[in-house]
């Protein structure tokens, strides 16, 4: 799959799901442009990404959360590498509490890092996917979306908007040749997973604590990273042209809905 020529950027991008989907793109020859909020580990994904091919790398500090800063690293990234062709709606964090003791300021915050962001990147890369006839968006989501167990909000609500906006997306694009799809995430090995792990009680070892979690899966182990970096790296190639408006789970098989 070649996207030479192509320039992606991926919000979330220096750790993780966002780093493994990154440095695909980039080893298919995409430029590629990092966002994310922390310095020192965006550097640490530029400085290994940029050793997989000759594309170019940025690394783009951003909290995007904020629509002002969205506007000015958009504009930055099409200074330095041209308009966006590729655009993974990646940033998020899981948080999951019950109901009645949300506050409307944490509904607020989820709602702007899972929904709002992407919706603000859309609006400000779309124009240019039009002009070429060719555009790919991939929203990164979970399968709690589908499926919300009690206790998942404000992130499964959240997920389930962006859902729904890949779906309105995807009918409103595809006149214009460009494909909106969504992946749900399962249980991947990645920062979420690690960010899990020193949560606990810490009895085991990281890979061991991977492997038991993974043994509760219908495949048996966790994904791996790279396992989603292959299905988006896909979905963004002129091989997946008559594919859009996808929620496709990358779980294993654990979701009962499909």
């Amino acid at each position: 799959m070649d996207l030479s020529g192509k320039t992606a950027l991926v919000t979330g991008g220096s750790l993780g799901l966002g780093r493994a989907m990154a440095s695909a793109f980039h080893s298919a020859g995409a430029n590629v442009a990092l966002l994310a909020r922390r310095d020192g580990p965006l550097k640490d994904a530029q400085k290994e990404i940029e050793e997989n091919g000759p594309g170019k790398v940025g690394a783009y500090q951003c909290d995007v959360t904020d629509a002002a800063e969205i506007e000015t690293v958009h504009k930055h990234v099409v200074e330095a590498m041209g308009p966006v062709d590729i655009l993974v709606n990646n940033a998020g964090k899981s948080e999951a509490h019950p109901f009645m003791s949300i506050s409307d300021e944490v509904w607020q915050s989820d709602l702007d890092l899972k929904l709002f962001a992407a919706v603000r990147l859309a609006r400000h890369i779309i124009p240019a996917m039009i002009s070429k006839r060719w555009g790919r968006i991939i929203n990164v989501l979970n399968t709690a979306a589908k499926a919300p167990p009690p206790g998942s909000a404000p992130t499964s609500v959240s997920r389930a908007a962006g859902m729904a906006l890949t779906k309105v997306l995807a009918g409103e694009l595809a006149p214009h040749n460009i494909l909106v799809n969504a992946l749900l995430i399962g249980q991947i090995k990645s920062d979420q997973i690690q960010r899990a792990y020193d949560a606990s009680d810490r009895s085991t070892s990281f890979e061991q604590f991977v492997v038991e979690a993974g043994k509760r899966l219908p495949m048996g182990r966790m994904g791996e990273a790279s396992e989603v970096a292959d299905v988006a790296l896909f979905l963004s190639s002129d091989q997946a042209s008559y594919l859009t408006g996808c929620a496709i789970n990358m779980d294993g098989g654990l979701s009962r809905v499909v």
